[in-house]
């Protein structure tokens, strides 16, 4: 769990990105109530082996993505945000290592995961793990202070940017030497 005190007007934002070549990278970007970065961290490549595939089965990608890739970029944060959205349903399995809500933000053509609570903000719609339900409406008060007319999707976008560049720099770098 995060050590640092709440921050009363941050966010984060986690997601992973799979590159095909590497491996899973998270990236979580902390962000404040004017949408500009406090924090941004991420991890280096994690690929499973072939018995983790079999010994993990479907729950290997809930465990990679909230266990061990959420959990790490969480515990690395120096401040806690109110809420964490994420874009990645697998990563709702770090809900029971945060102590503040994780927020799935729901697309158009995504479906909640079953038994999980709905939450508003705006035009966007976000699902919550049900075993959370004791920070629900907390949750939904510092969504409606955060989200009028916010762009949710929008920091995931810069997330990939920035791991996309930390590649590319390593690719680079690597080249050179």
């Amino acid at each position: 769990m995060v050590q640092g005190a709440l921050a009363a007007d941050a966010f984060g934002f986690m997601t992973v990105v799979d590159d095909e070549q590497h491996g899973l990278f998270g990236g979580y970007l902390i962000l404040n109530a004017r949408a500009r970065p406090v924090e941004f961290h991420c991890t280096a490549p994690i690929r499973p082996n072939r018995a983790q595939k079999i010994l993990y089965g479907p729950t290997l990608e809930p465990y990679l993505y909230g266990e061990q890739i959420g959990q790490s970029l969480f515990a690395s944060s120096s401040s806690a945000p109110r809420l964490v959205f994420t874009d990645q349903v697998a990563m709702l399995a770090l809900q029971p290592l945060a102590s503040v809500p994780v927020l799935l933000l729901m697309g158009v053509d995504s479906s909640a995961p079953t038994g999980s609570l709905r939450l508003q903000a705006g035009t966007a719609s976000f699902a919550m793990l049900a075993e959370a339900d004791h920070l629900a409406d907390s949750a939904q008060r510092d969504l409606e202070s955060f989200g009028a007319g916010f762009d949710f999707a929008e920091p995931f976008g810069r997330i990939r940017g920035a791991i996309d560049e930390a590649q590319r720099s390593r690719r680079s770098a690597s080249a050179a030497a």
